[in-house]
């Protein structure tokens, strides 16, 4: 169920009707809604938001670290319908011991590199993507650098022989 102001929204509307169980729960503030969606139906409403709600575009892909909470991290979607003018938001929780969820880029190419960036500095693993590898550290970088576990001044180096 979602809320009053949430239900204006077309596509939280309809998305509440046609993937009822799917939406855990709503948000409308300052005129941005947000859905929160169980993960094991992330792919499923994304293609229908992208095939029939017409939001060809997905703006952003990232997380959110909420250690010491459980589950810890959220994955946030944001997604654009250029057609029909309308945004919306979608955040899925996630469990920290070993992070995973299903890939979106069998609905959107443009999330290949959104997810490699979530991957490669928050840990959370995409279930189905080509390409799961680092993106901005390098490939023996121990770690993810925006975990709220990771040392504040990031670790000591010596670089007295390189």
């Amino acid at each position: 169920m979602i809320s009053e102001p949430v239900s204006q929204h077309p596509a939280a509307r309809e998305l509440s009707e046609r993937f009822p169980e799917a939406i855990l729960e709503s948000k409308d503030a300052l005129g941005e809604t947000t859905l929160w969606i169980d993960p094991a139906r992330i792919v499923d409403v994304c293609a229908h938001l992208r095939r029939d709600q017409k939001f060809e575009r997905i703006s952003a892909i990232t997380a959110v670290d909420w250690w010491p909470a459980d589950p810890r991290f959220e994955v946030v979607y944001h997604l654009h319908s250029l057609e029909r003018n309308l945004r919306i938001r979608l955040k899925c929780r996630v469990a920290g011991a070993d992070p995973e969820i299903d890939s979106v880029t069998s609905v959107w190419r443009g999330a290949n590199w959104y997810e490699r960036e979530v991957f490669d500095l928050f840990g959370i693993r995409f279930r189905n993507h080509p390409n799961l590898k680092r993106i901005l550290m390098p490939e023996d970088w121990e770690g993810h650098p925006l975990r709220k576990d990771y040392p504040v001044h990031g670790h000591k180096y010596d670089y007295q022989n390189d």
